[in-house]
């Protein structure tokens, strides 16, 4: 979601998204609460951070409350370096609109963040 989100703010931006341990495939929640704000990640699939750490980055975003700690050491040049972390959603259990609304809660969480950050940091870069 934080990608799909981040490169919403700006087409012209290169955003690449990973994690410690992906899924096979993205989180059907996830496409389905992203599609209620007109994002489109469907199309897009799980990558591990491990195919990243040697590339420069401007930025590398950690997003979820356990990645910091598990986060790989990037040895290619990274200018910045942040932790924002939300709750991973795909624990959420519960009816189909009860886990919905746990996914849009930190959909909503992300885009609030994010927002900020690229408003304040990024697009002054």
């Amino acid at each position: 979601m934080a990608e799909g989100i981040l490169q919403n703010m700006n087409p012209d931006l290169e955003v690449l998204s990973a994690g410690t341990k992906p899924e096979k495939a993205v989180n059907p929640y996830a496409i389905r609460v992203m599609s209620e704000i007109g994002i489109d990640i469907s199309l897009n699939h799980p990558k591990n951070v491990d195919e990243f750490v040697n590339l420069p980055f401007d930025y590398v975003i950690t997003v979820c409350d356990n990645a910091k700690e598990s986060c790989p050491v990037f040895t290619g040049h990274v200018k910045h370096r942040l932790h924002i972390g939300f709750a991973d959603p795909a624990g959420a259990v519960g009816t189909d609109e009860e886990i919905m609304d746990v996914y849009r809660k930190t959909r909503d969480e992300i885009k609030e963040e994010f927002s900020k950050l690229y408003s304040q940091s990024m697009k002054k870069a």
